[in-house]
């Protein structure tokens, strides 16, 4: 880092399980960051606790302020990165917005680059501005591209732990509950993440922002379940090989890199031991079972709008799942259905992806009302 600067960051959903992880390096390094700004979406406690520790004057309150706030703050508040650990669809126009004002983005919000990739990018480029993914995945592969130049790379391979229902047969899935579906067995993340997971639509998603991020088609991006959570992804060089980055399953890792890029920092973090026992298994999705993934492939492939469609569907059937609207099969049934429709039509604007987004939700929700009719 050059001299004695401190990077000046913004964190968005600081309260959530991104914005947390980032909090605590910010803490274990004050030396090298600044929090600048901040929000949440309606832990009105939990932020403010956070704008007393770190002396930020104006933090967001979104849930009750609004998006324009939000907005309004990441133009005015003078920052060198924003981390957007916000969840949803709600994340596309503040990730816009950090890089129209001239900051680099850290970028746990998938959904930025599943709706928007290509928009995302050029406004990147035309702004000198750096897209630093923050999903562990990603991270890795992003480092991995990196480390041997992207001519050399032949496939991606993108790292499941499978989810709670790994081992459930078909009919047990077809049974789960909401509970049943908030029970991840290695990641503590946000309830929409959660149940995404369970049904590998948050696999789908990251599928889709693989091939977007690294300009890839979908042949080449391939979907493993690894229980474990230690490998975080893989590259396949073209003479064959396997190249894998591998760390014990904590978010501070990604983030911290993406904080850092292109050092690579001593750090506080518990480095995973060989010595100790330590088992890594892997295993092919059961696409059958967990259609999501599938249905990510089908849009990603299908271009257009369609990845917006997948999306916005499965936001609101995970919507409707957690009120207890719909069972579980129905998120898969639900997407399905809202992909039916017509997609297929290039998008210039962010506006024209809005719009899309909200047409695939309104026919998400006419979709859900029909089958419970």
């Amino acid at each position: 880092m050059m001299g004695n600067a401190r990077k000046k960051i913004i964190v968005l959903g600081a309260t959530g399980s991104i914005g947390s992880s980032c909090m605590d390096i910010a803490r274990r390094f004050p030396d090298r960051f600044a929090v600048v700004g901040l929000s949440a979406h309606t832990d009105r406690n939990g932020l403010s606790a956070l704008a007393s520790e770190f002396s930020v004057s104006r933090p967001v309150l979104s849930g009750f302020q609004g998006q324009d706030a939000l907005l309004e703050m990441i133009r005015d508040t003078e920052a060198d990165i924003v981390v957007n650990g916000i969840a949803g669809a709600s994340g596309l126009m503040p990730s816009r917005v950090a890089l129209e004002s001239g900051k680099d983005l850290a970028l746990a919000n998938k959904e930025t680059i599943v709706m928007a990739g290509p928009l995302i990018q050029k406004l990147a480029a035309e702004k000198g501005r750096k897209l630093l993914p923050v999903d562990s995945e990603h991270s890795a592969v992003f480092n991995l591209i990196h480390a041997f130049g992207k001519e050399s790379i032949s496939e991606i391979i993108l790292t499941a732990s499978g989810g709670p229902f790994r081992t459930w047969d078909s009919a047990r899935i077809a049974k789960a509950t909401r509970e049943d579906a908030l029970k991840h067995p290695t990641w503590s993340m946000g309830s929409k993440i959660t149940i995404d997971s369970a049904s590998m639509a948050n696999k789908g998603l990251e599928v889709i922002e693989a091939c977007r991020l690294f300009d890839v088609p979908p042949d080449r991006v391939k979907v493993v379940v690894h229980p474990q959570s230690l490998v975080h992804s893989l590259v396949r060089t073209t003479d064959g090989v396997l190249y894998a980055q591998i760390s014990k399953p904590d978010m501070r890792h990604p983030i911290l890199s993406a904080l850092t890029w292109p050092e690579y920092v001593a750090n506080h973090l518990e480095p995973l031991s060989l010595e100790s026992l330590c088992e890594m298994r892997f295993e092919p999705p059961r696409y059958a079972d967990f259609p999501l993934l599938g249905l990510a492939y089908r849009a990603a492939g299908l271009g257009g709008l369609y990845t917006v469609a997948y999306n916005a569907a499965n936001e609101v059937a995970v919507a409707a799942f957690l009120d207890g609207a719909i069972p579980f099969t129905a998120l898969a049934a639900t997407t399905a259905k809202v992909l039916e429709r017509d997609w297929a039509r290039e998008c210039g604007t962010f506006e024209e992806i809005l719009e899309a987004d909200a047409l695939a939700r309104d026919a998400a929700s006419d979709a859900i009302k029909e089958a419970n009719a």
